[in-house]
């Protein structure tokens, strides 16, 4: 595997830019700690003033750091600008926990250009290799995306009759919708620029664990960017910060090596049968789920309420937290349910899904950290010699497409195993694997943040592979639990429910169909 030898590099470089931060870092932290056993608030101005308050300082900072009492490090929050960033890098590590907030460019929504991409250390030969095969890749998105648009621009206005595609900003909506599919093929290295906003402890522990898989170079030059900035602010931040772990010290590379390291392409076919077989044909499965669900959380809000079960039923208690017509906090576009009492009972219910989602729209799910997923290492689920990728309906519908779809995903392997074939890591080479392969992992949480993902990702707007695995979801809770699963529609169903108008949220985004009318069964789509 990899080796994060900060002498070699890639290109071109990411750009980090610290953009807004709290002042005073370093004294806003020990001033909340010292707070904790103050009879008044502590400034943090008090805490370094002269040298005996400097040095109280210090020693508070230091022990409270190797105690493990890091609240206090988080009150300090720095907003970053990065650009020239892998998505790759993006899936596996920025988006890979729940303490952070990004706004990234859309691939759905933003053309991207064929010279956006990342070239990771490479001799000349494996870099010719690499570059012919993210060039193939760019130029199979811009043919795909004009293969699809006739069937896109019918189906398009077969839902809208009374818009003109002549006019931009309707053949606009049908250019979007044609990148949507065209960038499964794309490369995982293609570039992306966002905000990205931390709080200090989690500086902290990118900088602690930024050589792990599954882009340890990337992590390592782009964490020690973010490091570097904040230190020029203050300095004093980052100076208790302890050293990155070494790639080769982390659990899963030592764990990855007693398991595959005698295996160079990495993968496991036997796995990735079984999963399959498992999953069936489902993009999501219910593998675990409580059986009391219903009884545990009626009895919840009978809780609340102080009531018994004769005064309150289980219809009616769940009924009253799940049906928008009861509670008015499901149709708020803030969603309160996480600060209401009586919504806070769906904290109860708790399941467990095994899915399957291409890369590209895992990198989308993931934004629901409620919900947090275990995605894998990449390396172990890559096979050099068979193609393993998800096919979008649209491709599929129309043959020529596939067949430049197909063609594309093959030569890609070919490419990688070249690679592979002449010494380049896994890491390295992986960079070329296209959006549409597929992520196999287990996914759980609670119904409180469950019901906000289903309920937005049922939008006919939602990317096309979570709709249809959050629709796989939503049915089989309706089959097992009929008394939750008859409240778990789409967002315009919650609105028509609740009596707001215009039911559709979305506006001009509106998807052309009374979806509100309809139940969770029978949604279809193309776009």
């Amino acid at each position: 595997m990899p080796s994060t030898d900060t002498h070699a590099t890639i290109t071109p470089l990411p750009v980090v830019r610290l953009m807004r931060y709290f002042q005073e870092p370093y004294n806003l932290a020990v001033a909340t700690a010292r707070t904790c056993y103050s009879s008044k608030v502590i400034d943090p101005k008090e805490v370094g003033f002269d040298e005996r308050s400097r040095a109280q300082r210090d020693r508070i900072a230091e022990s409270i750091y190797k105690a493990g009492h890091h609240t206090t490090i988080q009150h300090p929050t720095f907003q970053f600008v990065l650009e020239r960033v892998s998505r790759q890098f993006i899936w596996s590590f920025l988006h890979a926990h729940p303490f952070y907030n990004s706004e990234q460019v859309s691939q759905r929504y933003v053309e991207v250009k064929p010279e956006n991409f990342l070239t990771p250390p490479l001799e000349e030969k494996p870099r010719t290799i690499y570059s012919e095969a993210v060039e193939r890749q760019m130029q199979a998105y811009q043919r795909l995306i004009a293969l699809i648009e006739p069937v896109v621009s019918k189906e398009y206005l077969r839902l809208f009759p009374s818009r003109s595609l002549n006019e931009k900003r309707w053949f606009s909506a049908v250019k979007k919708r044609c990148q949507e599919v065209a960038r499964y093929v794309l490369p995982v290295a293609t570039h992306a620029h966002l905000y990205h906003t931390i709080s200090g402890i989690t500086l902290h522990r990118y900088w602690r664990l930024c050589q792990q898989f599954d882009t340890p170079l990337e992590q390592r030059l782009v964490v020690q960017q973010m490091v570097d900035e904040v230190a020029k602010i203050d300095p004093d931040f980052i100076r208790l910060a302890e050293e990155p772990i070494p790639l080769e010290e982390t659990l899963e590379y030592q764990t990855f090596e007693a398991f595959h390291g005698i295996s160079p392409r990495g993968g496991n076919a036997a796995f990735i049968e079984e999963f399959d077989r498992e999953l069936g044909p489902r993009t999501s499965k219910l593998i675990d789920a409580p059986q009391q669900a219903e009884q545990t959380m009626a009895q919840a809000v009978r809780s609340v309420l102080g009531l018994v079960r004769e005064r309150l039923s289980d219809a009616q208690a769940i009924r009253l937290v799940l049906d928008p017509a009861k509670n008015p906090y499901l149709s708020d576009a803030l969603t309160l349910t996480t600060l209401s009492k009586l919504s806070r009972t769906m904290v109860h219910p708790h399941f467990t899904f095994r899915r399957k989602l291409s890369h590209t729209a895992d990198s989308q799910d993931q934004r629901h950290r409620m919900v947090p997923g275990s995605r894998p290492i990449l390396a172990c689920h890559f096979i050099s010699d068979r193609p393993d990728y998800i096919l979008p309906a649209l491709v599929a519908a129309v043959s020529e497409a596939r067949e430049c779809y197909e063609e594309t995903m093959s030569l890609t392997w070919n490419a990688i195993s070249e690679l592979l074939d002449l010494g380049v890591s896994l890491a390295d080479a992986l960079y070329l694997l296209p959006n549409a392969f597929p992520i196999r992992f287990e996914e759980s949480g609670d119904l409180l943040h469950w019901h906000h993902k289903w309920v937005q990702r049922l939008c006919y707007t939602a990317q096309e592979e979570i709709w249809s695995a959050c629709q796989d979801e939503v049915l089989q809770v309706k089959e097992r639990y009929p008394e939750i699963g008859q409240y778990l529609q789409a967002p315009c169903w919650v609105r028509f429910k609740a009596g707001v108008r215009p039911h559709c949220p979305e506006g001009d985004r509106f998807c052309g169909i009374a979806v509100w009318k309809m139940p969770v069964e029978s949604y279809r789509r193309l776009i």
